[in-house]
């Protein structure tokens, strides 16, 4: 059985001042608490997860939100000090690009979490409300057991971060880590 730390869209485009929906201080200074959790679950023996929001040019999503983490552009990076570790550096973080709010959909996440025989996850990341939420819904609807990182967690409006943090509690069953 093995764990893994699903790391959501901890890309230049929300996490950079520069990016085109910056979610603020809160997500920025979760950066180093979400390194700690990488290293931990590495030297643990876990797997990192990156799911990157990774958008074509004309995505449908851009009538709701203004264009964001376009395919190849800086925007669609994962921000500095969080960069995954590929194979073609001797490490073995998988990265999941996603189109949608949740990690699952029209991605090879599921594949990946069975073959790697994963049973428990730990998730951090932006936008709690969104991203993160639907993401941990999804593993909810697979039975995995969750943790969600309370600090490394952030969304652009704190009462909407509070009542995402209570429903992954509540309905999706997730353990909420508050330190």
């Amino acid at each position: 059985m093995s764990s893994a730390l699903i790391v959501v869209d901890m890309l230049n485009d929300f996490i950079d001042e520069k990016g085109v929906l910056f979610y603020g201080s809160r997500a920025k200074k979760a950066i180093p608490y979400i390194r700690s959790l990488v290293d931990r679950y590495r030297r643990d023996g876990g797997i990192i997860i990156y799911v990157c929001d990774s958008h074509s040019k004309d995505d449908r999503e851009f009538s709701r939100f203004s264009p964001h983490c376009v395919k190849g552009t800086w925007g669609a990076e994962v921000v500095a000090g969080l960069e995954p570790v590929g194979p073609e550096s001797g490490g073995g973080d998988f990265v999941v690009r996603k189109t949608r709010y949740s990690a699952f959909y029209k991605t090879d996440l599921e594949d990946f979490l069975k073959k790697n025989d994963v049973k428990e996850v730990g998730v951090v990341g932006v936008c709690t409300s969104i991203c993160v939420m639907d993401t941990v819904g999804g593993l909810a609807n697979r039975d995995y057991k969750i943790r969600v990182y309370e600090r490394g967690v952030a969304d652009l409006d704190r009462k909407m971060e509070r009542f995402s943090v209570e429903r992954m509690r509540r309905i999706y069953g997730a353990e909420i880590i508050s330190s």
